[in-house]
C-alpha cells in the first residue's frame, strides 16, 4: 500500500475535530500498545512489526488527495482540516526490539505525543504489531514442534491478501523458517525461495515416469519429486527411484528427496523409507506437506514418522488456530502544568483494567541467563539491585524474594521529536535474535500443550499508583 496515512478508523479523526475545538490537540499524552492474551493458550508472543510502526510514524502526513477526501466529507471544519494538512509526527517512541520474547501486559510500544498525533496513529501501529506478532508467534510454535527438522513456508495462496501473503512469510523466516514459495518475499527481503512442482506438473505428461524424467533433466542438482498424484507407493515412489537410477545416476546426481501431500502422512513416509533404504537412497529426504500445523507435526512425530522437513501453508499464514491477535492502544497519562498525570482505564471485565502511567520494564535473568521475570515500573524508577521483592499482580499476599540476578531495560528510544534514532537489525540479525530469546526460557514455558506461564510483575510504586486510582475512581 503505498500510502497508508487514512489507515485510520474514522472516529479518531471525529475525536480529533474535538480535541481541536476544545484547545487540548496539542497536549502532550502517552499511550501504550499491548495485548491482554497469548494466542493458541501459549506463554509467550515474540514481538514483530515494531520497525514498520515506527517507519510508519516517521513519515506519517497527508497527501493532497487525502485532505480532497476529508473534505469532501462536509463533516469537519476548514480550520481542524488545515490542521491536519500540515501534521507530521513530532513525538517520541519506546519499544521493544522486534524478535523480542513478550508477556501479556506490558506496554510493547509507548508514544509520547501530541494528543493529536498520539490518537491518529493508533490504527495503523494495531495493524502492523498485531499481524506480524500473530504470524510470528505461530510460526514460531510450528518450528519448535519440528524438533530441528527444517520448515518451510508454502501459504501464500491462502493467505488474506497480497500484503499478509508477502510478510506472512518473511515473519515465518524470522520464526525460524528455513525459506518461503512466496518469490516475492524472496525479491524484496532476501529470504531463501523453495519449491518444486504441483500435481498439475506430473498431470501435464502421458506419465508420471516422463514428468519426473523431465524435471530432472532440469534441475539434477535439487531434485525433489511429487509422488502422490496417482499412487504414492505404487507409482510415485517406484517412478522416483527409477528416474533416479535411470537419469539422475548416470550424472552421477542422487534424488534430493520426494514430497508426500495427501494421505496417512507417517504410514506413507514410513513405506516410503524403506522403499527408498532398499534401492541405496539413503539420504534423500522425505518431506510432507498438506494442512500441516504443530499438533500434526507433533503427532507424526509421536509415531516416528521418517520426515525430514515439512510444508506448511495456510495454518501458520493466516494462524488457523487463533487469527486475531488482541492488541490494544489505551492513552495511560497526560501531561498538565510539567507533571505527567496517570490515567487508567477501569472495566467490570477485570482483564481490561489497564496499567497507569509512563512505565519502563526491566527483564531479570538467573545466572544461567533463564528469565525469571519482568519488572513494569514508573518511567523514573531506578534499575533494581541487590534484594528484591516481587509481588504478584493480582495476588498481592503471594511475594517472593530473589537476590541474585541480571537485569537490563527491555525497550530502546526508537523515535525522538518524530525522528528514528534507534539502527535496525538486519532480518538475519532478528531471526537470530528470536531464537536467543527462546534460549532464555524455561523448556516448560515452549510446551506447545499446557506451557508453564511466567508471572509478570509490577513495582511496588506502580502498584500503589494503580491502587489509588482505582479506589478513587469508585
Amino acid at each position: 500500500m503505498e500510502n497508508s496515512n487514512l489507515l485510520i478508523d474514522f472516529y479518531e479523526l471525529t475525536m480529533g475535530q474535538g480535541y481541536f475545538n476544545k484547545k487540548i490537540d496539542n497536549n502532550i499524552a502517552y499511550f501504550d500498545l499491548f495485548f491482554r492474551k497469548v494466542p493458541d493458550g501459549a506463554s509467550f508472543v515474540i514481538a514483530n512489526g515494531v520497525k514498520k510502526c515506527v517507519e510508519y510514524l516517521a513519515q506519517f502526513h497527508f497527501t493532497s488527495e487525502d485532505m480532497d477526501y476529508l473534505k469532501s466529507l462536509s463533516l469537519f471544519s476548514d480550520e481542524y482540516l488545515k490542521r491536519l494538512s500540515n501534521i507530521k509526527f513530532t513525538g517520541d517512541v519506546w519499544a521493544v526490539e522486534d524478535g523480542t520474547v513478550v508477556f501479556p501486559n506490558e506496554p510493547m510500544i509507548t508514544v509520547k505525543a501530541p494528543l493529536i498525533e498520539a490518537q491518529l496513529v493508533e490504527t495503523a501501529l494495531l495493524v502492523y504489531f498485531n499481524h506480524n506478532s500473530l504470524i510470528t508467534t505461530k510460526a514460531s510454535r510450528i518450528v519448535r514442534s519440528a524438533k530441528g527438522r527444517s520448515v518451510m513456508e508454502f501459504g501464500s495462496r491462502r493467505a488474506q491478501g497480497e500484503s499478509a501473503a508477502v510478510d506472512g512469510a518473511l515473519d515465518a523466516y524470522i520464526a525460524g523458517a528455513s525459506g518461503t514459495a512466496c518469490t516475492l518475499t524472496g525479491e524484496l527481503y532476501g529470504v531463501p525461495v523453495l519449491g518444486t512442482m504441483a500435481h498439475s506438473f506430473v498431470q501435464s505428461f502421458d506419465t508420471e515416469y516422463e514428468a519426473f524424467k523431465a524435471y530432472a533433466e532440469s534441475f539434477p542438482n535439487s531434485c525433489t519429486f511429487l509422488v502422490d498424484t496417482y499412487n504414492t507407493l505404487k507409482s510415485g515412489v517406484p517412478n522416483a527411484i527409477r528416474v533416479n537410477n535411470e537419469v539422475l545416476k548416470p550424472m552421477g546426481k542422487s534424488l534430493a528427496g520426494i514430497r508426500i501431500d495427501s494421505g496417512d502422512l507417517a504410514y506413507l513416509a514410513k513405506e516410503a523409507r524403506k522403499m527408498l533404504d532398499e534401492a541405496g537412497l539413503n539420504t534423500t529426504k522425505i518431506v510432507t506437506s498438506n494442512s500441516l500445523d504443530e499438533y500434526v507435526i507433533t503427532s507424526l512425530l509421536e509415531q516416528n514418522a521418517p520426515i525430514d522437513s515439512f510444508g506448511v501453508g495456510e495454518n501458520m499464514i493466516t494462524s488457523k488456530s487463533n487469527p486475531v491477535f488482541g492488541g490494544v492502544y489505551k492513552l495511560v497519562a497526560i501531561e498538565k502544568n510539567n507533571q505527567i498525570l496517570p490515567k487508567i482505564k477501569i472495566s467490570d471485565n477485570v482483564e481490561k483494567i489497564t496499567n497507569p502511567h509512563f512505565k519502563k520494564i526491566f527483564r531479570l535473568y538467573d545466572k544461567n541467563n533463564k528469565l525469571i521475570t519482568d519488572l513494569i515500573c514508573v518511567y523514573d524508577e531506578e534499575m533494581p539491585s541487590g534484594k528484591l521483592t516481587l509481588i504478584h499482580p493480582d495476588k498481592e499476599w503471594i511475594k517472593k524474594d530473589i537476590s541474585y540476578y541480571r537485569v537490563k531495560e527491555l525497550r530502546k528510544k526508537m523515535l525522538e521529536n518524530g525522528k528514528i534514532v534507534y539502527r535496525f537489525p538486519t532480518i538475519k540479525q532478528t531471526r537470530q535474535k528470536v531464537q536467543d530469546e527462546l534460549n532464555t526460557l524455561w523448556d516448560e514455558a515452549l510446551r506447545i500443550n499446557n506451557p508453564q506461564t511466567y508471572i509478570i510483575n509490577l513495582s511496588t510504586k506502580l502498584q500503589k499508583i494503580k491502587n489509588d486510582l482505582l479506589k478513587n475512581e469508585q
